[in-house]
């Protein structure tokens, strides 16, 4: 049954575009705010999505649309969690329902979705780079088009963005940049930096000195040029000794804040005088992740997101209760397995680039919290430190997903595989996501780590697999290690026996068939056991065979593969091109006789959002995709 949409205030049903929003004078913006506010509450708690990110901008977001000519002014949004708002004000309101749907709208900014979307996002700290090229485009085309970038403080600590900064600051771009500080990513932010704007913003010294200074001089534009001058210096005084703007200006910006972010009208004002302020300028914004939604502001981690519908007052699911114990994730699997390893092994250390939550590092942080580390957004930075750790003797297992990995590469390269440094990468996410679509889908990691020399790269089949594979890396110090699972549920086996060491480069035969043998690559290898059981009913035999490594790869069981099956398929949740499948190829291809073979995988296109096993059948790797593939048996020969 289709489920019913949220009823918008009596404002907000009236707004389709910035222009509507426009109309309304600025005491009805408080107004907006509540009513936009409340339509996302209503709508995530049946709709499910990012959540807290939204709630807590929604002044930010009206009074940007509001004082900005948007599309024509350009605003950039960095990562996109908190996007919710801005789509809703642009024209998307009776679409939103279909947010993170199969075919819907993204669950982020998108360029191809509307015009207000000026950049697709998803990772971290790309809006201030993205933001300075469109400065620069601007100012090639000798237009006089504002343009705006929105980024949190967990965003800010990755290097990426003090390197658009700096380049900024030295070209005196006019750019505005907007630090959302709400003291809080998806997990508790962490770092100096954290810990110095969280300092400042609550400062009252600063806050009670720049009230009074602006008390007495008045406001930008109603003040003359010679206050102005005065009020700057005074501000630059205070800001040096006071607050961050003195690592701002260092960069070459204009500090303004910290203000409240809650204030529409306040953020209206400031907005417009800064309008006519010109160079490169940041504005530091204090904002309450979840704001207006008790349950996500008191727990902020939890309610990032939400999957499930849940009362909107109470915030308690209103999931049906779970009748069985439930199947564990992936992830935890991996969190329960590394505490039980470093409890054997004091070698051991951890670390993820801000995701203890979303990558399960929350069990070894609280077992070993001198063993586990939180390095904030800097997949970069988590490699290379990984790398020092093992330098020195240690056992690092980076926890890391497939496409924040991706990040990461020239480290992976550069600072592991050529010291041959024995890191272990836990890469989560692998495969296609989900709701999340192509920014998150894990599609890449095996080709960009094949090319690689001095790594392993597997994957399990299941949960007991995917412990055996971390027990066996943990005692290999020969390379480096990569194991890849998916987003979601394992299998739900029993998985409590000890650790058992898995041969490295040898796959296991699961079935005998006739004349077909599918090669599958890790937990994909759940839909050939399915499609396998479906064609036998119908006299047909598949061969199947786990292979459990991509590098390197079971020669001896291919060679045996290839004397007794006439077709070979290869089945992995990975790009087609230069994946598990390519790499078969190309062994089998050195053969003077080999069967036929059909790689299967992700196409070389963009894999849009959905659930997991809605993109599985759409690209024709889930069940349905293997029996037409084993009937139709149109092969190529190698």
């Amino acid at each position: 049954m289709e489920q019913k949409q949220p009823t918008p205030g009596k404002l907000l049903a009236g707004i389709n575009s910035p222009a509507d929003l426009k109309m309304l004078g600025p005491d009805k913006l408080q107004d907006v705010c509540d009513e936009l506010r409340q339509y996302i509450i209503d709508m995530v708690s049946v709709h499910g999505g990012h959540f807290g990110a939204s709630l807590g901008v929604v002044e930010l977001t009206t009074a940007l649309h509001y004082v900005y000519d948007t599309p024509e002014d350009l605003v950039v949004w960095d990562v996109g969690h908190q996007a919710y708002g801005h789509k809703i004000l642009t024209g998307r309101r009776d679409q939103f329902h279909t947010n993170r749907v199969y075919g819907g709208l993204s669950g982020f900014p998108k360029r191809s979705e509307s015009e207000y979307d000026t950049f697709g996002v998803g990772h971290s700290s790309t809006s201030i780079s993205a933001a300075l090229g469109m400065a620069v485009a601007r100012d090639l085309d000798k237009s006089d088009k504002k343009v705006v970038a929105v980024i949190g403080d967990g965003a800010m600590t990755a290097g990426l963005a003090f390197e658009a900064m700096n380049n900024a600051g030295a070209l005196n771009s006019d750019v505005l940049v907007i630090l959302n500080d709400n003291n809080m990513s998806i997990d508790p932010n962490v770092g100096a930096l954290n810990e110095y704007l969280a300092d400042i913003t609550t400062s009252k010294t600063f806050n009670k000195m720049r009230d009074e200074v602006y008390d007495m001089l008045g406001h930008f534009k109603s003040a003359g040029e010679k206050m102005r001058k005065v009020a700057s210096r005074l501000e630059k005084a205070m800001t040096a000794a006071l607050t961050p703007g003195s690592l701002f200006r260092a960069l070459g910006f204009k500090y303004y804040g910290p203000t409240d972010g809650h204030d529409v009208e306040g953020l209206r004002k400031t907005l417009e005088d800064l309008k006519d302020v010109k160079g490169p300028k940041l504005l530091h914004i204090v904002t309450v992740k979840g704001k207006g939604f008790a349950p996500a502001e008191r727990e902020q981690t939890k309610w990032h997101a939400s999957s499930s519908p849940f009362d909107k007052i109470t915030g308690k699911s209103l999931s049906a209760p779970a009748k069985k114990k439930a199947i564990p994730k992936y992830q935890h699997v991996f969190g329960d397995a590394l505490v039980e390893l470093a409890e054997k092994d004091e070698r051991i250390v951890s670390m993820t680039p801000a995701m203890p939550s979303g990558s399960s590092l929350w069990p070894m942080m609280e077992a070993f919290p001198d063993r586990a580390f939180d390095v904030g957004i800097a997949e970069q930075h988590a490699v290379t430190f990984a790398a020092g750790l093992a330098a020195e003797g240690k056992k690092p297992f980076c926890a890391i997903y497939s496409s924040f990995l991706q990040r990461g590469y020239d480290q992976l390269v550069h600072d592991v595989a050529i010291q041959n440094l024995p890191v272990v990468f836990c890469i989560d996410r692998a495969g296609l996501v989900g709701a999340d679509g192509p920014t998150h889908h894990g599609a890449y990691d095996i080709a960009y780590m094949r090319t690689v020399p001095n790594m392993i790269i597997s994957s399990p089949l299941n949960e007991q697999d995917l412990r055996d594979m971390m027990y066996t890396a943990s005692n290999y110090d020969d390379a480096s290690w990569a194991i890849r699972y998916p987003r979601g549920k394992a299998t739900g086996m029993n998985v409590r026996r000890e650790f058992q060491n898995i041969e490295i480069g040898k796959g296991i035969k699961l079935r005998d068939g006739d004349s077909v043998a599918v090669l599958s690559f890790g937990p994909i290898g759940k839909y050939v056991t399915e499609a396998a059981q479906k064609l036998s009913q119908e006299g047909i035999e598949i061969g199947h065979f786990d292979m459990r490594f991509a590098k390197p790869i079971d020669t001896e069981l291919i060679d045996e593969v290839c004397e007794n099956y006439d077709h070979i398929i290869t089945l992995e949740d990975h790009a087609r091109l230069g994946g598990f499948g390519s790499a078969v190829a190309e062994y089998i291809a050195e053969k003077e006789t080999s069967p036929t073979l059909k790689i299967m995988g992700i196409p070389d296109r963009i894999v849009e959002h959905g659930t997991q096993e809605e993109l599985h059948d759409e690209v024709g790797i889930g069940v349905t995709g293997i029996i037409e593939a084993v009937k139709q048996k149109t092969y190529i020969k190698v």
